[in-house]
């Protein structure tokens, strides 16, 4: 018999009743040391005490009206993302996948304002995740996830991750845009280097294609600056991101050059609860926090502190772990043993969540708030975790 809830999820068997900071306490009073953030969402860790605040004063004004009126709390929002970032316009909406169809939406209605209709392709890279809409499913790089849902949706195709030669290649008269997460995290938290994207943009600059990143997991501040993208001096006509951004609550957005969204007009895109008041006060709360002085340095400090120590970690436990992966607090651990073991024994047997990414990698996401300490006692739970597995293992 089907249960209530839909089974599209294999659940662990835990609930959380509260969060401070890092920790969440579950029902049965164990505290755990979150180092999944809610898959890269709760940026600003659990019960902030400044987000909390701005959610409880907004829900009490105002929380939804629709896009039939202005929005000052939106606007706001749009104009500190643009004075924050390359771009000059925002869309708002509630969720990653969301903010990637419309960025979509607006690369293909580019070359259709500019009368080149025929290019609507997309080009994306293996390895990559998108989100799991009929649209995305296609962009995303992974059959099983389409696997009984019909025929692909046409216009996207693939080429290997970092490799420009496949990508130069791929180009045809019917390319629109080319599709790029910089740090891939489900795929197995892949990082493309600083020249990779720096020669997309030439790629795209020099076929007339629209750039799109996906920094719906690596965007808001989680590399230690505030676009993941910015590491290389580089930017790209339209970005989708969402997950930290509202720091746990759904909010998502695409923003685009003018260049870009030049194409768009009343009537061709929209959303019933994306921009909301409530929305908007969590993200511009979110922002508070991430853009005031020294906080993503002190992000990309406490990131690379934590990346020398699992670097250590993996010369400590070859047999259980051999690489670290991804940038910033976007990381992950290439395991030799299964990595759902030692995602395992870090929840069990150490009180640590984690999240499972492809080819046999554990994604580390803490919040953007941890501290040294934090970082220790993570290290102390991997170090202890991997120990077992060891002895098990012999």
């Amino acid at each position: 018999m089907v249960t209530s809830v839909m089974p599209t999820y294999g659940r662990i068997d835990i609930a959380f009743e509260r969060g401070e900071g890092p920790y969440l306490f579950a029902t049965d009073g164990r505290r755990y040391l979150d180092f999944a953030a809610g898959i890269a969402t709760n940026s600003l860790g659990h019960a902030h005490p400044h987000l909390v605040k701005a959610i409880c004063e907004q829900a009490a004004r105002v929380m939804h009206v629709s896009n039939l009126y202005r929005i000052p709390e939106q606007e706001r929002l749009a104009d500190r993302l643009v004075a924050s970032s390359f771009a000059d316009t925002v869309f708002f909406c509630n969720s990653g996948v969301e903010a990637l169809e419309g960025s979509t939406k607006v690369a293909r209605r580019y070359h259709f304002h500019n009368g080149q209709p025929h290019r609507t392709r997309i080009i994306c890279c293996t390895h990559s995740f998108h989100g799991r809409t009929l649209g995305m499913l296609s962009a995303t790089d992974k059959e099983a996830y389409r696997e009984g849902f019909g025929p692909r949706v046409e216009g996207f195709s693939h080429v290997a991750f970092g490799n420009l030669n496949e990508m130069r290649a791929a180009v045809g008269d019917d390319a629109a845009a080319i599709l790029v997460e910089p740090i891939q995290g489900e795929g197995g938290a892949n990082a493309a280097s600083n020249d990779y994207l720096r020669a997309l943009r030439e790629i795209a600059d020099e076929f007339g294609l629209l750039l799109i990143f996906d920094e719906v997991q690596c965007g808001a501040g989680r590399t230690g600056k505030m676009w993941a993208h910015e590491w290389a001096d580089m930017a790209p006509d339209i970005l989708a991101t969402a997950k930290g951004l509202g720091g746990g609550f759904p909010v998502g957005a695409v923003l685009a050059n003018e260049k870009a969204a030049s194409g768009m007009k009343p009537g061709l895109h929209g959303t019933t609860f994306g921009g909301n008041p409530l929305a908007m006060a969590a993200a511009n709360a979110v922002l508070d926090v991430l853009l005031a002085p020294g906080f993503l340095d002190g992000v990309d400090r406490i990131a690379k502190l934590l990346r020398q120590k699992l670097e250590a970690v993996v010369r400590r436990h070859p047999a259980v772990v051999e690489e670290v992966r991804g940038a910033g607090l976007l990381l992950g651990l290439k395991c030799v043993v299964p990595n759902g073991d030692l995602q395992t024994a870090l929840r069990e047997g150490q009180s640590m969540l984690s999240v499972g990414a492809a080819d046999n990698v554990l994604r580390l996401l803490p919040p953007l708030i941890i501290t040294e300490s934090h970082v220790d006692e993570a290290i102390k739970a991997i170090d202890a975790a991997c120990a077992g597995l060891a002895r098990n293992a012999a």
